[in-house]
């Protein structure tokens, strides 16, 4: 890595290092885990002392722009760019989107909205949208869709639960920005390791401590910290893709019990499990005593519904609702009163039936596409359920450089690193399939082996 820094007026040097570095990783010119020259190196280079350096390092290190690692040096830190202000830069000349390129977009959030079931809505979107759906609703949620949403989760997951233990909120953020609110930033959280980058982002704007709790072939691994609270997606791990076996939710729960701790069962991608029997949910074995349950229909419906669900244990219900008695509800009382009449008339069953076999006769096509065009350097893991898979890269392909040739035959694919606190071991790409049609995933995965093995 080259840096050209050239020194103006009176600033210090020290100084305009450091702005000089912050402003290309804000830029993303650098990279996060890149590693930045050495202090001698980069001393060199600027005609300053390697003491310069070192000032403007570690203001860097400070503010967490980078990270250091015994004997080895600086890197670029992985940042939440949301969080961060954008940078002010001059306008230039209106350039082409880049989606306007891609043909083909395996991202892991799409579904297939061919079949959402339109017809339906718009009836029962008629039948609400009246004088009587004018006010707001009660801030937990619609009496009526709460009381589908526990009758759901009590067939679906074997989850027995009151409509007063659910709480209707608007996606997985905006209830896990209210718990973190109702526990307070002396709250210690662990998250796995890798796990959501938005999960991340939202525990460190709510200011909790986040700890990062190693995932193995069976998924989190029990917490060896002293931590209040774990959030883990053990239906399907986030990125990696694993089913926790049921020796090691036994294990997490009894670790939950023996520290009164709490956990965030995140049932991500719950609904679609294409091989072996379902196993039950945390929140079924421990029946919410420990459990926090989250549930979501972006992946069942469609992402821009917006609704999602939280159901927490009795002995958290008084004060929760305490807390938030003066909130307003944050979700539209028209969709959340068709929701419940689509659950309620069985209509979401049907639906989600429908899309088990849609989305299993999707991942068939793309693993047979992988294995016929990819080489056995290529490894396939995660994908026993859920709507993405994992390509582990072989070593000769870096996760950029994979993405950059995607890119090239208009196929966005998307980087495991993101989800990653600490630069993994391996490259590895998420392929996501919900959104395209069979031919389209075959067409795909032709144009990424034609250039990734060309590489």
């Amino acid at each position: 890595m080259e840096l050209a820094i050239s020194f103006i007026g009176n600033k210090p040097k020290y100084a305009q290092i450091y702005e000089n570095i912050k402003h290309a990783i804000l830029s993303k010119k650098l990279l996060a885990h890149e590693q930045l020259p050495s202090k001698r190196m980069l001393a060199t280079t600027l005609h300053v002392s390697v003491h310069t350096i070192k000032e403007a390092y570690e203001q860097l290190l400070a503010e967490g722009y980078i990270y250091s690692k015994e004997r080895s040096g600086y890197y670029i830190a992985q940042l939440e760019f949301e969080w961060l202000q954008p940078l002010q830069t001059e306008k230039s000349a209106s350039l082409p989107m880049t989606e306007q390129s891609v043909t083909y977009d395996f991202s892991n959030g799409h579904v297939d909205k061919d079949t959402f079931p339109f017809s339906i809505f718009h009836k029962l979107m008629k039948q609400h949208f009246t004088i009587n759906s004018l006010s707001t609703s009660p801030w937990q949620g619609e009496a009526a869709l709460r009381q589908e949403i526990a009758k759901y989760v009590g067939r679906s997951r074997g989850i027995h639960c009151d409509p007063s233990q659910v709480f209707v909120y608007s996606g997985t953020q905006s209830q896990l920005q209210a718990l973190c609110h109702y526990f307070g930033p002396q709250t210690h959280v662990g998250l796995e390791e890798p796990g959501f980058k938005r999960v991340r982002a939202t525990l460190q704007q709510c200011g909790l401590p986040i700890y990062p709790i190693t995932v193995d072939n069976l998924g989190v691994t029990v917490p060896q910290k002293a931590i209040h609270m774990l959030y883990t997606t053990p239906a399907h791990q986030f990125p990696l893709g694993m089913v926790m076996s049921a020796e090691r939710r036994v294990a997490l729960l009894q670790w939950a019990n023996l520290n009164e701790a709490f956990i965030i069962e995140d049932d991500y991608d719950g609904e679609f499990r294409y091989k072996g029997l379902p196993i039950p949910s945390l929140a079924n074995m421990d029946q919410l005593q420990r459990v926090i349950y989250f549930g979501t229909f972006s992946k069942t419906l469609l992402p821009s519904l917006r609704i999602s669900y939280v159901i927490l244990p009795q002995s958290l219900i008084a004060s929760f609702s305490s807390f938030y008695q003066e909130q307003k509800s944050v979700v539209s009382k028209v969709d959340q009163l068709v929701l419940a009449d689509f659950l309620g008339q069985g209509l979401f069953d049907k639906h989600l039936a429908k899309m088990r076999t849609i989305y299993r006769k999707k991942q068939q096509t793309l693993l047979a596409a992988i294995a016929n065009h990819f080489s056995n350097e290529f490894k396939v893991i995660g994908e026993h359920a859920g709507l993405h898979i994992i390509v582990k890269l072989p070593k000769k392909l870096s996760e950029q450089d994979a993405l950059h040739l995607a890119h090239t035959v208009g196929v966005n694919v998307y980087p495991c690193s993101t989800s990653f606190q600490s630069p993994p071991e391996h490259a590895m790409i998420i392929i996501g399939y919900g959104g395209l049609s069979l031919e389209q995933i075959e067409e795909g995965i032709s144009l990424l082996a034609s250039v990734w093995h060309a590489y």
